[in-house]
């Protein structure tokens, strides 16, 4: 049983389960349904597909998130950032509101779920490492912009394009005198009421004396509240004939089975898109995840998380969906309604489907204007500017990694933008072990500590250079140890002994094993001893298959401090011999 929970964590949970945690995970679920049904039919539009694809992307892949995932509080749907890569990577292939065009989403989440079930099951969730937060924040930041923008045309009536941030502005302005004046008015008055909710809507309801939980329940359904006073405006004066474009006809029915499309052409035009929808989404969900869960002192498994989000994307791909993921917005709203368990998503899923059936025939009259204005509200949330002030103030090369991914993100596309970002994450961890940081240390005065000498008042032996090594060897870096050694002899010619100091090391690949080779037979050459201290038992287990150790020319200390004194101690007897 405890290695089916480890891949069922259902079962974990769900034994525990009682009255209360119902309790709260009804009431959360009811929150976040109210949150979802407006936020699904706009995720869908930004993807370029029907709204009801929004609305079944937001159902089953939400139940298999339930049983395969680990985290709490975490709600798995249509986000705006994989919406909008979605429509980047299909919209380059097929023609957008083709019967191809929704078959190739399905297509993309399926491969974006199976991508993430074998990272999963390889237990490869370290791979979201080589992602740097700066870069994430940069390219979240230059997508949020990326869509706001892409909203405007539904905000004023137009028909504008464009996939990056100088196209769209070129087209919004070469369509400015087709504006339609009732859709501009609903538009901007549903932003900024949008806007208003979010900001002044809650403080109101409590100064009128309405309790918490009552007032963060209305504060949510804002969003609803705007859709059915526009969708009424709209319905009653007959506005769609003033131009007014309305979401139309939804399908009223539970998700249908739907079928991917399997031809090579399809798959191998989309297997870069969903890979890196696949890190994105996971990146950004197991982000949140990690927070959600470190303020009840829970723990989440991001192997097992990996296999959740898979099992979710194959959901959505067999559902009419599109690729799914854990969103920010929705999570938080879901811990903050009380969600005890994964249960809330079941429930959530289960009134998403009550509304899929009962209440989309009331959305016929929606407005695009108003999908669009919750959609800016919302992406604008993510926009975070103030990471270059903080980027720049802390690290340059941060800095340019996080300016680079925001300005060929709006510049170039999304994909480019975030192949640009895994890119530069690798890159700036390359260039940066590239060179490790060496210290040349010596011995803190009445102590047993060593110092860099650069950084504090250590005493030094003119015969003995001791370097501490803050990293650990590889290809990368194998020459640039050995550069510093011979750079270090020639500036002080009356060193007998060297010491490596490898408490910081924690791997020797075989290109460093060669490079540590080199520098001994260098060392014997010349006459100087070579020596290690402080290595770690597994680098140690390593070194012994080699014949380094064997060859050495010195000694392996099990402490700097021990070096010190036996190597000081031997460079005075050869000065002042016993008996001269």
């Amino acid at each position: 049983m405890p290695s089916l929970s480890r891949y069922l964590p259902i079962l974990d949970w769900g034994r525990r389960y009682d009255r209360d945690a119902f309790s709260n995970d009804l009431i959360a679920a009811l929150i976040v349904t109210i949150m979802l049904i407006p936020q699904s039919l706009a995720y869908a539009m930004l993807a370029g597909l029907p709204p009801e694809a929004g609305i079944y992307a937001s159902i089953a892949p939400i139940l298999l998130y339930a049983i395969f995932g680990t985290s709490r509080a975490l709600a798995v749907g249509p986000v705006a950032v994989v919406s909008l890569m979605t429509a980047a990577a299909i919209g380059q292939i097929v023609q957008t509101g083709t019967a191809g065009y929704a078959a190739a989403a399905l297509t993309l989440a399926l491969l974006s779920g199976l991508m993430l079930l074998a990272l999963g099951l390889f237990r490869l969730g370290f791979i979201a490492n080589f992602l740097s937060h700066p870069v994430i924040a940069g390219f979240i930041t230059a997508s949020g912009l990326l869509i706001a923008t892409s909203q405007l045309k539904h905000i004023l009536g137009i028909k504008a394009g464009g996939a990056t941030l100088p196209e769209m502005v070129v087209s919004i302005i070469g369509h400015l005198g087709q504006i339609n004046p009732v859709t501009l008015a609903i538009g901007v008055l549903t932003t900024a009421f949008l806007f208003w909710v979010r900001k002044g809507l809650k403080p109101m309801l409590r100064r009128l004396g309405l309790g918490p939980r009552m007032a963060d329940i209305l504060t949510k359904a804002g969003p609803v509240a705007a859709v059915v006073v526009t969708t009424g405006l709209t319905w009653g004066l007959g506005l769609n004939a003033h131009g007014v474009a309305i979401v139309g006809s939804v399908p009223q029915s539970l998700p249908p089975l739907t079928l991917p499309d399997l031809s090579p052409e399809l798959i191998g035009q989309l297997l870069l898109p969903a890979l890196l929808i696949s890190i994105i989404g996971f990146v950004e969900s197991v982000s949140v995840a990690q927070t959600l869960a470190a303020k009840k002192r829970q723990r989440i498994s991001p192997d097992q998380e990996l296999i959740g989000l898979g099992a979710a994307n194959i959901g959505a791909a067999f559902t009419g969906g599109y690729p799914v993921t854990g969103g920010f917005a929705r999570s938080v709203v879901n811990f903050d309604a009380g969600a005890e368990t994964p249960a809330a998503g079941a429930f959530t899923a289960i009134g998403l489907g009550i509304a899929a059936i009962a209440l989309t025939p009331l959305v016929y009259f929606l407005p695009d204007a108003t999908l669009a204005a919750t959609i800016i509200v919302a992406v604008l949330g993510l926009v975070d500017i103030s990471i270059l002030k903080k980027t720049w103030a802390y690290s340059r090369k941060d800095f340019a990694a996080v300016l680079v991914t925001i300005v060929l993100t709006l510049a170039a596309g999304v994909e480019i933008g975030v192949a640009t970002g895994v890119i530069l994450s690798i890159v700036m961890h390359l260039l940066h072990t590239s060179r490790p940081h060496i210290a040349e240390v010596g011995l803190v005065p009445g102590t047993e500590h060593f110092r860099n000498i650069h950084r504090h008042e250590v005493i030094t032996h003119p015969d003995l250079l001791t370097l501490r090594i803050d990293e650990s060897l590889y290809f990368v870096n194998a020459r640039f140890l050995d550069d510093y050694i011979q750079d270090r002899l020639t500036r002080a010619p009356r060193i007998r002994n060297v010491v490596l100091m490898f408490s910081a090391v924690n791997s020797v690949d075989f290109s460093a094993l060669e490079s540590l080779e080199a520098i001994n037979h260098l060392l014997k050459d010349r006459n100087i001893g070579l020596h290690l201290s402080e290595v770690k038992g597994p680098v140690m287990d390593r070194l012994k298959t080699a014949h380094f150790l064997s060859e050495l020319n010195g000694q392996v200390f099990l402490s700097q401090y021990h070096a010190w004194q036996m190597l000081t101690r031997q460079n005075m007897e050869r000065i002042c011999p016993t008996g001269s």
